[in-house]
């Protein structure tokens, strides 16, 4: 296996597919690994160029190959796709990775280390329980609301929910009724108490972290955003620029040209769309406070945006913004300043 200069690995839970090729690119070998052997696989092969679709357990698997002194590479499955010649098959996919890693204007994706994966879990077990917690309230206030009693929106008022349910005198509730209502209350406070411990775990992580705590000094990035954007992105070394950056979040408007007549549609929402997500709601704080902070923190470009375009535009064009700015801190190391020109 002297000649095999490529490797197209298609990762699975149980049996790998290995396809290999030589330096002209002609395939050489092609194996199926069981999970145990596919270290010692890499550990008996020279050192190679090792190609791999970008998905759950690639992080780990590229970080084991890499300690070998492979070079290993991870691509988008979509970028991918296109080098499959034939029906679904390991084989296939193994042999369409190891072409396309090869292919001198693929994109790769930057290897994340275990502490990003770490904090992206703490983010994703977050999300999961405010989701929870959401499907909660309206589950509390929809069977509240059956016995004729509701409160205001947002959860700040559930307590005035909670507070009925807990009055034994009100007699508005049957007791079999009242029973499950506490039932469904503990179960809200508990999973907002497990949403506050994630959050201060978090908030942990950012004091240790500099380039998180940069990032929070712009405006609309805050404790979860900053951590989330360090914990996936890292140091956007993997972007050329803060443009391309803004477009792998899907944030830039997506193009449509034909007979030389481009057109530009609305953004592409591609890439990640929690950070997306974060990124928009965030800015959209900024933009509701426009009219109180207007004169100590002045921002003319997005002051003018807003008078000529609506309200949802100007949030996204400052998202855009904001991620521009992202990528300059990160790339740079340096720190925030108000109405510097963020880099395009």
């Amino acid at each position: 296996m002297s000649n095999i200069t490529t490797i197209g690995l298609d990762l699975a839970k149980n049996v790998f597919q290995v396809h290999g090729t030589d330096e002209r690119g002609r395939g050489v070998l092609r194996k199926r690994l069981p999970r145990s052997r596919v270290l010692a696989f890499f550990a008996n092969l020279e050192v190679c160029v090792v190609g791999m679709e970008a998905c759950g357990s690639a992080h780990y698997w590229a970080r084991e190959i890499s300690a070998l002194g492979h070079e290993v590479r991870l691509m988008p499955p979509q970028y991918v796709k296109p080098y499959v010649k034939r029906g679904k098959t390991d084989a296939a996919d193994a042999e369409a990775i190891a072409e396309a890693v090869c292919h001198p204007n693929m994109r790769f994706v930057a290897i994340k280390s275990a502490e990003q994966q770490a904090v992206l879990l703490l983010h994703r077990s977050r999300e999961l329980l405010v989701r929870q917690r959401t499907m909660l309230i309206n589950a509390f206030r929809g069977h509240l609301a059956e016995f004729g009693i509701v409160a205001r929106q947002g959860p700040h008022h559930v307590r005035e929910l909670a507070a009925v349910v807990g009055d034994i005198e009100d007699d508005r509730l049957p007791a079999i009724a009242r029973e499950v209502l506490v039932t469904l209350l503990d179960q809200l406070r508990d999973t907002a108490d497990k949403i506050d411990a994630l959050e201060n775990r978090l908030r942990v992580w950012h004091k240790t972290n500099a380039a998180s705590q940069r990032l929070t000094t712009i405006p609309g990035v805050g404790l979860i955003t900053a951590t989330a954007l360090i914990a996936t992105a890292g140091s956007a070394d993997s972007f050329r620029s803060g443009r391309q950056f803004a477009a792998w979040l899907g944030l830039t408007p997506r193009e449509y040209s034909t007979g030389g007549k481009p057109r530009a549609l609305g953004i592409s929402k591609r890439g990640d769309g929690y950070l997306r997500r974060l990124l928009i709601h965030g800015a959209r704080t900024v933009v509701r406070h426009r009219k109180t902070r207007a004169e100590s923190h002045p921002k003319p470009w997005l002051d003018d945006l807003l008078k000529r375009r609506p309200k949802n535009v100007a949030t996204v064009a400052l998202a855009n913004k904001n991620a521009r700015t992202v990528w300059a801190l990160l790339a740079r190391g340096e720190n925030y300043q108000e109405n510097h020109m963020a880099v395009h």
